[in-house]
């Protein structure tokens, strides 16, 4: 049996986070202090997985999975993309940062950009992940097989390995290309598309959502980190036939050019909009922590603002809202990961108690 905050559980848990970012990787690290440390020497054979390691009763997690968006196309990650006909590998490699048991030394590794040269503003994380995309011939294989290599607690799937950018329709009829150009734009996003639109996740992705006892959206960029999984084929589908406990994790404040204005309850309606309808959260977790002035003044010069919490309209989506102090406010706003990870633990701990009862 596992064990937090005092409750037990018949067997571990089964995690799927689903997004991209800053906003994903920051879960990560909370989610994954509930992740037995793997076994080096099983982890080093390809063969080896979590099916075959024991899990400690302190740990209630057994499989975290990570699907991470693959259309930036800005910075090292697009130069790459461009130059090496590659999948973008920067958010990736924020979810292996965030996963590994060093986390410390491996973030000042594989953030380090070379400032000078033909490599100047590249990452050596994102150089890594290219390189073995070359050895393995996949992206896909490339992303596991450093996963092993850097002994992460967790498995991490790309939301397809297809080529894809990001097209939308603004507010004013014109089309925006790219996800650079789009958040970019002084235009309200009307509809977001991917380019091409028909384009498969990779089998891992939709076995691990199918298993999940847990799914969560979030937080991150409404549509360039959210939406933009949700639009690969077969996704959306797959989350709402889980059986899992699925869980929105609200953003703090609204994001020039992608959701300004926009309230948490609007956050979830555009998400569904963009999923044929379909149901797919079951809570939203919404902080009503207050944050501080001279926090939100600073925000509010960066064109952001307090994300409205509706609570009842989120209700009238047929979404439970979950509320609390998820807040981390240092020199910038974040979750606090362990405060969300506990919650979305103890959400998740009902339904499987329940399940098994």
């Amino acid at each position: 049996m596992t064990s937090i905050s005092g409750e037990t559980l018949e067997r571990p848990l089964r995690v799927v986070a689903i997004g991209g970012g800053t906003g994903l990787s920051t879960l990560l690290r909370g989610l994954k202090e509930y992740v037995p440390v793997q076994d080096r020497r099983r982890r080093a054979r390809p063969e080896a997985s979590t099916a075959h390691t024991s899990i400690a009763p302190s740990y209630p997690i057994g499989e975290l999975s990570a699907v991470v968006t693959v259309t930036d196309d800005g910075g090292s990650s697009g130069r790459l993309r461009e130059d090496l006909n590659i999948l973008p590998p920067g958010d990736i490699r924020n979810c292996m940062v965030a996963l590994s048991e060093d986390e410390h030394l491996l973030a000042r590794l594989f953030k380090y950009r070379f400032d000078q040269g033909e490599l100047e503003g590249h990452s050596f994380g994102n150089l890594f992940l290219a390189a073995l995309c070359h050895v393995t011939g996949d992206f896909a294989q490339a992303v596991q097989t450093s996963s092993h290599i850097l002994a992460i607690r967790g498995r991490i799937f790309p939301a397809t390995t297809a080529n894809v950018s990001l097209a939308a329709q603004m507010d004013d009829g014109s089309m925006v290309r790219g996800e650079t150009s789009i958040t970019r734009s002084k235009k309200n996003i009307a509809e977001l598309r991917l380019e091409p639109a028909e384009v498969d996740p990779v089998p891992e992705t939709l076995e691990a959502i199918a298993n999940a006892d847990l799914i969560t959206l979030g937080p991150g960029s409404l549509y360039t980190s959210l939406i933009t999984n949700l639009l690969v084929r077969g996704i959306p589908e797959a989350i709402a036939a889980s059986p899992a406990t699925k869980v929105f994790i609200c953003n703090l404040m609204t994001q020039a050019n992608e959701s300004l204005g926009l309230t948490a309850s609007q956050h979830i309606q555009k998400i569904l909009d963009h999923s044929g309808g379909k149901k797919l959260f079951d809570y939203a977790l919404v902080n009503t922590a207050p944050i501080s002035p001279v926090t939100l003044a600073k925000y509010a010069r960066e064109g952001q603002e307090l994300i409205v919490n509706d609570l009842e309209h989120i209700r009238q989506l047929g979404v439970e809202p979950v509320t609390g102090n998820f807040l981390h406010e240092g020199e910038v706003l974040r979750h606090d990961y362990d405060s969300v990870a506990k919650a979305l633990l103890s959400l998740a701990r009902v339904t499987v108690s329940a399940q098994l009862a």
